[in-house]
């Protein structure tokens, strides 16, 4: 047995302060991470930059407060052409404007990021189903000077048009009828790249497929000038029912009445006609049993 003089110290473990991990503490998250850190039962909140939607309700439930701008997000619409606008012009509007104060103290910090980038970027409209009617736009708010209208004559060149649209760093607004769920992937991995907002046009029936998008919404018509919104997928917990947004157009707006602006009441059932009488069934003999004439 060794004298005590000769048995070497050993050091005690460091204390490890609360919060660094061990038994029953979570680990200690970088602050860098922290942002980028998502769990399945909170809504995400993300450190890549969005667009304000223009609604108050509608960004409540988007991650991060408003439309993604490094990922593409998905339009279910059962007639394209109509409420996509009313949905997008004035998250469409706060866009350019936006570009048009570089450097300013109003600006997000995405766009004072980019000052020396050009003033106002395009947006591109591929393939939509009607004519772009520019006065429309215009009362929406949408500068037409920055409205690109790009036809395509089959799928395959809209999606090549989306997605060098995409890359170039610019607004777009593609309707794609078929795309396939692999091509939606490859125009989502090209947005995150990009930071400008990037919106596909899809029918109802794409519901059935699968799709990369990280945002997804079904856009109905609602009562009055109303919108219904049901978000299909989001990052964060699956949002049940659907929100109602009132969307009247601004050029429509001042010429509404307070009682054109809600929604029509629900015209009262029309009362059920009294029944008439029913009389007793008469009896009739029958043809059987006539006498027979004899000849």
């Amino acid at each position: 047995m060794l004298p005590p003089s000769l048995i070497p110290a050993v050091a005690p473990p460091p204390s490890r302060p609360p919060g660094v991990g061990g038994h029953g503490q979570p680990p200690l998250i970088d602050a860098r991470l922290r942002g980028r850190l998502w769990r399945g039962d909170s809504l995400g909140a993300s450190a890549d930059p969005t667009l304000p939607s223009g609604f108050a309700a509608l960004d409540a439930e988007l991650p991060g407060g408003g439309w993604p701008l490094r990922a593409v997000t998905e339009l279910l619409t059962p007639q394209p052409g109509v409420l996509e606008w009313r949905l997008l012009a004035p998250a469409l509007r706060g866009w350019w404007a936006g570009q048009a104060l570089p450097g300013a103290a109003a600006a997000p910090p995405a766009w004072r990021a980019r000052a020396a980038g050009p003033v106002l970027r395009s947006l591109l409209l591929i393939n939509p189903p009607h004519t772009p009617h520019l006065p429309g736009l215009q009362a929406l708010g949408l500068p037409p000077s920055a409205l690109v209208w790009v036809s395509t004559a089959t799928p395959a060149e809209a999606l090549w048009a989306a997605e060098q649209a995409i890359k170039s760093r610019v607004a777009v607004l593609a309707w794609l009828s078929q795309a396939r769920p692999e091509q939606i992937r490859r125009l989502q991995v090209n947005a995150l790249g990009s930071d400008a907002p990037a919106f596909l046009v899809r029918p109802e029936r794409a519901l059935q497929q699968s799709s990369a998008a990280p945002l997804r919404l079904a856009v109905k018509p609602g009562d009055g000038w109303g919108l219904n919104v049901h978000l299909i997928k989001r990052r964060g917990p699956a949002h049940e029912g659907a929100l109602v947004l009132p969307a009247v157009p601004g050029a429509v707006e001042p010429l509404l009445t307070a009682a054109k602006r809600k929604p029509l009441p629900a015209p009262a059932p029309a009362p059920s006609p009294s029944p008439a009488p029913v009389s007793p069934p008469s009896e009739r003999a029958d043809a059987l049993a006539r006498p027979v004439q004899h000849a």
